[in-house]
């Protein structure tokens, strides 16, 4: 009757360190950290933007963003990340990709 444990499948993808570094270098690719102002200060990968998803603006942000892009998401462990696709994903996005592991597990130049 009741299912507790069954959870809605994920509207984006989560990619390994490699195939998110080779599809964000593709022309229709957007590369958004989510992360706050002071994590990104901290070190972000080359090419990022800065859209924190926890700040109040996020979802104004968001809106204002094409839809017909590619966006390629990351935070610290792929966790806000993976939050941010799933919102984006119910907004209208169709191509929204979540780095696993975050940037914690990223074994390439950070900036």
């Amino acid at each position: 009757m009741f299912n507790f444990f069954r959870t809605k499948p994920k509207n984006y993808t989560d990619l390994s360190n490699e195939d998110f570094k080779n599809g964000m270098t593709a022309k229709d690719a957007v590369l958004i950290d989510v992360r706050t102002a002071g994590e990104f200060q901290s070190g972000k990968i080359k090419g990022a933007r800065n859209i924190d998803m926890m700040g109040p603006g996020f979802m104004g942000q968001i809106q204002n963003l094409p839809k017909d892009k590619k966006y390629y998401l990351y935070c610290r462990s792929g966790n806000r990340s993976g939050q941010a696709c799933e919102v984006m994903a119910d907004m209208g996005f169709e191509s929204t990709f979540n780095l696993a592991g975050g940037i914690m597990s990223w074994p390439y130049e950070v900036v």
